[in-house]
């Protein structure tokens, strides 16, 4: 698993610290003591003079560029939906692009409160505000109160090629350890076409360079230009760190221009290797084809371009190889997903397929996103209604994810003997426009009303009052229009059971059960806006 290098402020105060600054301080004696000793002065030299050595203007102009980032975030709360996190203060790296900006990773400023900046050797900090965020590809962009700020801190400049593999790259940034800028060194390892934050997928290049917490943001520069922006290294392994290239930044930048993030085109078809000779046998293939096979084309429509078994060759006038590979330049290879950000135009890209031992040539479709059940927040915060003792939220996939924390396996395995859909419908997309999982977001609410009932916490809503439920405003539509006595409620999957509560009973008690918990509001303003409207007239 890779981890966001961010770093806590609390790591700053915390002993591993303390012992580091220690060490410092140790090495720096010793250092001390070996020069205690100098050579006896000569009484008829002059002063003694000073005689710094040169600065490369250039690397200078590097490190003038490159920012300490300090974020106060107040994360959602997903077992308690109408409340946000403690605070918690984070610190990042960003870097100064053109248009008196700031480039930093999404990951350090998403859910920030207030945002500070500070400069290489500066001493003040400088308000910031989130301009553009895109949490799938990982980027933000900042811009300062106080622009004067940019006099004399100049922009990178960024290369406009992807680098080499093994040239050198140099790592800047604010990470753990210290509070000065850092630098390390390594080299290019590997560029390679990968998964962000799902569903997005980029250009990722692979340094040895350090990356720790804190680097997040920073850039990575090769000579005296900079080749993209530290966002991750890898768990448990050493130097192995990622940077975001320029190309992605400048798609970035690009679709922001206008204010907005739109996101990048891509293809969501599943695909299947052709390395088994049989599958060429099967599709009756010669071997001078080769290509990748469309197992599920992405649209199940009949108009749509691609069908199962076609074989893509190429895109654009490039050749697709059998495991799904392009080459780029003399010496790189990667999937040919990477070519539609560059082929696509008026959202559709050109591929060649065999089908039924043709050539075809078709435009596909490429989309920005792909809807999900499941969605992620992205910064957002949940939707939740309470109703008597229950806490309702829509199931997103910060929700799924969070399920069990460190017995995620043991309540993942219950999850699956219950077949709940946290489960079972895991990666699905919506089946009907609006679809949306309700899921019971925390235990019950101390109250009579839920005595003898076994806490449904993590349970999806499968039907109230025998109507099944489309998302969380249609049941908050169902509980405000009910007229039967009693409110029962069904659970999807199995080893449940069913929970019902008297009526008047529930509405009654809602607002005693706010005041004694301290919720300020029954519901999210989606959820406040159907349960105060009237109801529908009855059909």
């Amino acid at each position: 698993m890779r981890l966001p290098p961010c770093i806590p402020s609390f790591l700053r105060r915390a002993p591993l610290f303390a012992l580091a600054v220690g060490l410092v301080a140790a090495t720096s004696t010793f250092a001390a003591d070996e020069a205690a000793t100098p050579p006896a002065p000569d009484p008829t030299a002059g002063p003694v003079t000073a005689n710094p050595a040169p600065t490369d203007p250039k690397v200078d102009a590097i490190e003038n560029a490159v920012v300490k980032i300090f974020a106060t975030m107040r994360r959602p709360d997903l077992y308690r939906p109408w409340s946000k996190s403690p605070p918690s203060e984070v610190t990042g790296s960003g870097v100064i692009i053109e248009g008196k900006r700031i480039l930093t990773n999404a990951h350090v400023v998403l859910y920030a409160s207030q945002v500070q900046v500070q400069g290489n050797q500066a001493g003040d900090k400088i308000s910031a505000t989130i301009e553009t965020i895109a949490p799938g590809i990982d980027l933000a962009v900042l811009k300062l109160e106080d622009e004067s700020f940019f006099d004399t801190r100049p922009p990178i400049a960024r290369a406009n090629t992807l680098p080499d593999i093994k040239v050198p790259v140099m790592a800047y940034g604010y990470p753990a350890g210290g509070t000065s800028l850092s630098i390390t060194k390594g080299i290019v390892s590997r560029i390679e076409w990968a998964g962000y934050h799902p569903p997005v997928s980029g250009l990722r290049i692979q340094i040895d360079a350090a990356i720790n917490r804190g680097n997040s943001g920073g850039p990575a520069i090769s000579g005296d230009k900079m080749i993209g922006l530290a966002f991750s290294n890898l768990s448990g392994a050493q130097n192995i760190g990622y940077i975001i290239p320029n190309e992605e930044i400048n798609l970035f930048l690009a679709d922001v221009a206008d204010g907005k993030y739109d996101g990048k085109p891509a293809m969501y078809d599943e695909l299947q290797d052709m390395e088994n000779p049989a599958l060429a046998g099967y599709l009756k293939l010669g071997k001078e084809v080769e290509g990748i096979m469309v197992h599920e084309p992405y649209l199940a429509d009949p108009g749509y371009p691609l069908k199962k078994w076609d074989v893509i060759t190429r895109i654009g006038d490039t050749p697709v190889d059998n495991q799904g590979m392009v080459k780029i330049g003399s010496n790189l290879r990667v999937r040919f997903q990477y070519l539609v950000q560059k082929y696509a135009k008026d959202g559709k890209v050109p591929l060649t397929v065999v089908r039924a031992g043709k050539p075809v040539e078709i435009q596909l479709p490429v989309f920005n996103d792909r809807p999900s059940l499941m969605e992620n927040l992205d910064g957002a915060y949940p939707d939740y209604f309470v109703y008597g003792p229950f806490v309702f939220s829509t199931l997103t996939a910060d929700f799924a994810n969070s399920m069990g924390g460190s017995n995620a396996v043991t309540v993942m395995r219950a999850f699956s003997a219950m077949a709940s859909p946290i489960l079972t419908r895991r990666g699905d997309q919506p089946a009907f426009p609006g679809e949306a999982l309700v899921v019971v977001a925390s235990p019950f609410f101390p109250h009579k009303l839920a005595k003898g009932y076994n806490t449904p916490i993590g349970r999806v809503i499968d039907t109230v009052n025998g109507k099944h439920v489309k998302n969380l405003p249609h049941l908050v539509e169902l509980l405000r229009d009910a007229q039967e006595d009693y409110i029962t409620i069904e659970f999807a999957g199995r080893m449940s059971e069913a929970i019902v509560l008297p009526r008047n009973d529930c509405i009654a008690a809602t607002e005693e059960i706010l005041s004694d918990n301290g919720v300020r509001a029954q519901g999210s303003a989606n959820a406040l806006s159907v349960w105060n409207a009237k109801a529908a007239p009855a059909k």
